[in-house]
């Protein structure tokens, strides 16, 4: 499309803008096909912003993950054992001796 790649920067996100620079930057008389122009060209535009806005989001996900990561290459001591209880010995309550 001649139009988009010769003013894209002109274009943005609202329908109504765009059919208002449609009309600055060329002479289209059927109001329906403006209106399918326009909302082509803010359709393209909004999915090309919330592309780049996923491109930012896993961009900084990775630099998150990469300072927060563990190192998997560390060992679990195989000598701690397993069979020693932590709870105390429990009193015996009952005394009527």
């Amino acid at each position: 499309m001649t139009v988009l790649g010769d003013h894209k920067d002109k274009f943005g996100a609202s329908f109504d803008d765009n059919k208002k620079i449609l009309n600055d930057i060329s002479i289209i008389r059927s109001k329906s096909l403006k209106n399918k122009i326009a909302g082509y060209i803010t359709k393209l535009i909004k999915n090309e912003i919330r592309i780049n806005a996923e491109k930012e989001n896993q961009q900084s996900d990775q630099e998150t993950n990469t300072d927060t990561e563990v190192p998997t290459d560390t060992e679990i001591p195989a000598d701690t054992d397993k069979t020693e209880s932590t709870e105390s010995p429990k009193k015996d309550t009952d005394t009527n001796e």
